[in-house]
């Protein structure tokens, strides 16, 4: 959760944003969840506050959360429930695009997760600031409530994508009704054994071909799928395209070679972590713009490091330009830690991609 936003009706109110404001950072450093401290924005209405106070003054809460709703990751309301309820609700578009809402009273005692409770992170959010207030944390997901891990959480917390959010509904019903569910997950990257208490009733499918198509069922898979109406469909963040270009090569040819890469071998585009390169392409446009495009990392080798993995398709001619015998095929093999390369060296006229696949 990078930014959050508090807004605060009563001097009350703002005394606690502003105590919320120093104190979640630490909290949320202490936890395992979440990696990166948010920023945190306070809003105060014109009664409560002042301009030295570092706080955006209001008049209108509907009009200033109308404003900005979409640009916060987690909103936190210290009002009254119904005051934040029919502020945020004429907003509200999909639970996984929509902000973790959060409403608490001005002494801290209730901290009500509203809205995006998993996919958001209300849930998580609300404990977090129940911590720092010595408050109560009000969960209401039913998956909370009964002590099993939602889907959509473990998912994120293993930075999966979700291919259907659709079908989550069908899964957790089963779980919470006790009814079995499948699961085909071959590299155990949900560690289900590991993530599910002894009361939900996994069935564990290793071979795709006994799959039941009518069954609730999880499916962690790296592969381009078209999920049956109950299966929901996890996309592992595994995959790395390793690519070299010439000089000057284009952002187009370089995502319709990776395109047409993970269409042809029928791979996830959401599965994939990262594109790699040599470190003398840290400057090439091309490459930097389809990182972006494609919202991934874009790692970096020197010719030394990309030297100690034997690649099965060198060139002498990238060798005598670029002092080393692959690039694409060696640098998403060491993106991957080592990993198996299950796309072989391919090439357009200006760039080649390999794809590689994390242990």
């Amino acid at each position: 959760m990078k930014k959050i936003a508090i807004y605060a009706l009563t001097k009350k109110g703002a005394d606690l944003a502003r105590f919320l404001a120093r104190q979640i950072g630490s909290v949320i450093r202490e936890t395992a969840e979440a990696k990166d401290v948010p920023q945190v924005e306070l809003f105060f209405h014109k009664r409560c506050g002042n301009a030295e106070q570092k706080a955006v003054l209001f008049e209108n809460l509907s009009s200033i959360v109308a404003g900005h709703f979409a640009t916060y990751d987690g909103l936190v309301f210290i009002t009254a429930c119904g005051i934040a309820v029919r502020v945020v609700a004429p907003l509200l578009s999909s639970k996984v695009t929509d902000p973790a809402v959060v409403v608490l009273d001005q002494n801290g005692k209730y901290c009500i997760s509203l809205v995006s409770g998993h996919l958001g992170g209300a849930n998580m959010l609300a404990r977090k600031i129940a911590l720092i207030t010595g408050g109560e944390p009000v969960i209401t997901t039913a998956t909370d409530t009964e002590n099993i891990i939602s889907i959509d959480v473990l998912a994120r917390q293993k930075g999966m994508e979700i291919e259907n959010i659709s079908a989550l509904k069908s899964v957790t019903g089963a779980m919470l009704a006790g009814e079995p569910v499948q699961v085909f997950d071959p590299e155990d990257r949900l560690e289900i054994h590991r993530n599910f208490a002894d009361g939900v009733h996994l069935t564990v499918v290793e071979d795709e071909d006994i799959w039941c198509r009518d069954m609730p069922g999880i499916r962690v898979s790296w592969r381009k799928k078209e999920p049956y109406t109950s299966e929901l469909l996890l996309h592992p963040k595994c995959l790395v395209a390793g690519i070299g270009c010439n000089r000057g090569t284009d952002t187009k040819e370089i995502l319709n070679l990776l395109y047409q890469t993970f269409d042809k071998n029928e791979l996830a585009l959401k599965s994939l972590r990262a594109i790699a390169t040599i470190e003398a392409k840290k400057e090439e446009a091309g490459l930097i713009q389809a990182a972006l495009r494609l919202g991934v990392e874009l790692l970096f080798f020197n010719k030394n490091e990309l030297a100690t993995v034997s690649a099965p398709n060198p060139s002498s001619l990238v060798e005598s330009y670029m002092g080393v015998g692959s690039v694409c095929e060696a640098a998403a093999i060491l993106a991957t830690g080592r990993g198996r390369l299950i796309v072989p060296k391919i090439k357009s006229k200006n760039a080649t991609i390999a794809v590689a696949l994390d242990f």
